[in-house]
């Protein structure tokens, strides 16, 4: 078992069913899936980047990538319908846990200047989304290896009701938000 699920077990969901008065164990809130979306933007000049792109996010999360490709033909951006444009990847269950509790304990403190994440990124509707500007905070990624430094949107999606709950659920498994200003 992940030692983040582990801990969300144990320690978490008593914690949120005190501070949200739930009736039911169920009701607490869990992470349901994160996923990991990278645009590539180069990729309309150079096809193998998009190649690069899926290798490194399955590096980095453990799970096969798949590539991304263009809705809509842009002419101003040489973009064509169908052409691949980014990868992305979507981690459920044990992998879930394991990425959470890689990124929270290992990537995040290989930021640079790193004062904490921003708190603004929630939806509304309970689902937070956490940019991050370079790949190489992750140590699957060998620096020598890569061809150019691009970054990733992460969104963690929870079945909190609203914000305040996602934000107690996400600080509870050790997000290190900057300013805690929505603490009750």
């Amino acid at each position: 078992m992940a030692r983040l699920k582990d801990i969300y077990n144990k320690e978490v969901v008593p914690a949120l069913q005190e501070k949200f008065q739930f009736k039911s164990i169920m009701q607490v809130p869990r992470v349901t899936k994160i996923c990991i979306n990278r645009g590539i933007g180069a990729a309309v000049a150079d096809k193998k980047l998009v190649d690069n792109g899926v290798d490194e996010l399955t590096q980095i999360t453990g799970q096969k990538a798949v590539a991304t490709i263009a809705k809509k033909s842009v002419s101003n951006f040489k973009l064509r319908e169908g052409m691949p444009i980014g990868a992305k990847v979507t981690l459920r269950g044990e992998r879930m846990y394991e990425f959470l509790d890689r990124l929270l304990t290992v990537a995040l403190p290989r930021v640079r200047d790193f004062k904490g994440i921003n708190d603004k990124g929630f939806d509304g509707r309970g689902n937070y989304t956490l940019g991050v500007k370079e790949q190489i905070i992750f140590p699957e990624i060998s620096i020598d290896k890569i061809k150019s430094i691009s970054g990733m949107d992460i969104t963690f999606v929870t079945s909190a009701e609203n914000d305040e709950q996602s934000y107690a659920l996400l600080k509870a498994f050790g997000m290190p938000f900057a300013n805690a200003k929505k603490e009750a």
